[in-house]
């Protein structure tokens, strides 16, 4: 990835931060995304120090997806910093928060995992476009299963379950990452997702486990669930390898091409969240 950038939101843990230090091993130049400066800081220190002697660079700015505002002055600082941007990993999420409103007054869950992603996409289109071939890759979930589209009430107004409320967002992600597909056909820039599967994360610390279950729960997390190394490695694929190269608007697993339910594949309902979406975020009226 020498010469190549890469832009990975959310970078400062989990997931985010074991994808930054596999990208600065293959001499990318990784812009770390992230909300929490501080933490972003410290990822760095610590990806920079396993990274070897022979290694990218590092980048850090401030994105926070909970606010229009700030996602759009961090891609005016993209394209004002950047000549151009060859991937760029959407990866940042919220999982089960409690019911909270974004800066824009949208149900976090989707404010966050989905419509701060969605400006930020669409921001950084025509710098993507001009580095082609360039590729977005979408970090959805397999909890998308368990989501609708609530198209009647998407901000959860009437009613709020924070596990539907996040499977909408992931839903969400797939819908867009098909509609994006049809969009960006001939131009290209490739858009893939991926559903890493259970990772051991900070992504579930809104999740409550009874005090006397915490132990057994660390204990299982350790047998059954993937490092953030682990869960890394699709997103890498998507980021980086050849084998994917040209392919478009598909949803991956442990590398290789996933099955997705109908829902996820509604070229009706895409279409229709797409629209909804832009004017949420103000691309439309």
């Amino acid at each position: 990835m020498r010469g190549k950038t890469v832009i990975v939101t959310g970078a400062n843990c989990g997931i985010g931060k074991a994808l930054a230090g596999e990208l600065l091993k293959l001499r990318a130049r990784v812009i770390m995304a992230c909300r929490d400066k501080q933490g972003a800081e410290e990822a760095a220190k610590d990806i920079r120090k396993q990274a070897g002697l022979e290694q990218g660079e590092v980048v850090i700015k401030h994105l926070d997806l909970a606010s229009l505002t700030s996602v759009r002055r961090f891609c005016e600082e993209i394209k004002e910093e950047e000549s151009k941007v060859d991937v760029l990993i959407n990866n940042a999420g919220l999982y089960q928060c409690p019911y909270t409103k974004t800066e824009d007054g949208f149900e976090m869950q989707l404010g966050v995992n989905h419509l701060g992603h969605f400006l930020l996409t669409h921001l950084l289109l025509d710098l993507l476009k001009s580095s082609a071939p360039s590729r977005i890759v979408v970090v959805s979930s397999k909890l998308y299963k368990y989501g609708q589209i609530n198209f009647e009430d998407l901000n959860s107004e009437n009613n709020y379950n924070k596990a539907s409320c996040y499977s909408q967002s992931k839903l969400a992600n797939l819908l867009f990452t098909l509609e994006l597909a049809h969009q960006l056909e001939g131009t290209g820039v490739t858009v893939n997702a991926l559903t890493p599967g259970i990772v051991r994360t900070r992504l579930g610390r809104h999740v409550q486990i009874p005090f006397l279950a915490k132990p057994l729960f660390y204990l299982a997390s350790l047998i059954f669930f993937k490092s953030p190394l682990e869960g890394a490695q699709t997103p890498l694929y998507l980021a980086c390898s050849p084998e994917v190269e040209g392919v478009s608007g598909k949803c991956f697993a442990n590398c290789a091409e996933e099955e997705l339910m109908a829902k996820a594949t509604e070229e009706q309902a895409a279409k229709k969240l797409w629209d909804i979406s832009r004017r949420m975020v103000g691309l439309a009226d």
